[in-house]
């Protein structure tokens, strides 16, 4: 079975930059799509950022395109989401996501639709 287990979530001031970790075990061989999704309270949740299992075909949000960046260490079995010049409205649980199939084509989701696996989140909050 597929696990992910998130790490690395913080307070910070606005401006600031946070580097976002997800673990991978179990047998991944057969995952095709990994993701980092965000929920404030209040509010739905939200697709930050995506690629294909091998790092191909990022893809990002728009509210955080240019600050964010999805990679990943395959030997470790690691996924990355580095977050830079970090807003308030930033502040969200951040989850990572997996899931074996791409669908039209990309992994990218707006809501989480079509992810089944999901670690149990890591909180990041920005202050004025």
């Amino acid at each position: 079975q597929v696990q992910l287990v998130e790490s690395g979530g913080g307070s910070v001031q606005t401006g600031g930059s946070l580097r976002l970790s997800c673990a991978a075990s179990g047998d991944i061989r057969n995952i095709n799509c990994v993701a980092w999704f965000r929920q404030a309270p209040g509010k739905e949740r939200e697709g930050v950022a995506s690629m294909n299992a091998d790092g191909s075909n990022t893809r990002y949000g728009d509210s955080v395109k240019g600050r964010f960046t999805i990679s990943q260490d395959g030997a470790k079995n690691l996924l990355y989401l580095q977050m830079n010049s970090l807003r308030p409205e930033d502040t969200a649980m951040y989850y990572c996501a997996a899931r074996y199939r791409i669908w039209a084509g990309s992994c990218f989701s707006t809501t989480g639709q079509y992810y089944g696996i999901w670690g149990q989140g890591t909180q990041v909050t920005v202050s004025s």
